[in-house]
């Protein structure tokens, strides 16, 4: 008869996301994994397979929790355009917070790995696909609306917000001044107008 797992995989596949998120992929290593997650070697092998399966399941957990809090701000009820609006300024929050990693586990790893990992790469893009869904759902009811003019090629404008999004969180970890970024969004909100 096997052991039974004494610890919760959700909690440990929590503190992988973190280190992952906070080192990067290549700059965390197996040891730093057993040691922030709290399990030994054969559980984490035994439990998620190896390094680089631990990092997929990490980057699913990461959509599941952290991401989905932000596509929730987009698909809320009321004004599409206001929902754009406030997820913008919810990312500048989450951007500048101190108790937070710098930047998106997602961002991170499609500059990290996407070039040579497929995997990475197809999950990353699955992720990004979501985003920009997520922005057409919210142009689509601010143009029902009446809060975006019809001139607007709304799969476009969707594409376009998902990219300065992702641009906002990469500059956000070199920069994270709420005023400097509080612009960036200002002047990425004028192309609703």
């Amino acid at each position: 008869m096997g052991r039974h797992k004494e610890f919760d995989r959700e909690v440990v596949l929590d503190r992988a996301l973190e280190t992952f998120w906070s080192q990067g992929y290549e700059a965390t290593s197996i040891q730093d994994l057993v040691e922030r997650m709290g399990i030994n070697r054969a559980s984490l092998y035994g439990t998620f397979g190896d390094k680089q399966a631990l990092f997929l399941a990490a980057l699913e957990r990461y959509e599941h929790v952290v991401s989905r809090k932000l596509l929730d701000v987009l698909d809320g009820p009321g004004s599409g355009k206001e929902a754009i609006r406030t997820f913008f300024l919810t990312k500048i929050c989450y951007a500048t917070a101190r108790d937070r990693p710098k930047g998106c586990l997602m961002t991170n790893s499609a500059v990290e790995r996407s070039g040579h990992d497929p995997q990475t790469a197809a999950r990353v893009a699955a992720g990004l696909s979501r985003v920009e869904e997520a922005f057409y759902r919210a142009l689509v009811r601010a143009r029902r609306a009446g809060e975006i003019d019809e001139r607007h090629d709304l799969r476009a404008l969707a594409r376009f917000l998902m990219t300065c999004a992702q641009g906002l969180t990469v500059v956000s970890k070199v920069c994270p001044d709420p005023l400097l970024l509080r612009q960036v969004v200002h002047v990425t909100l004028a192309a609703l107008d």
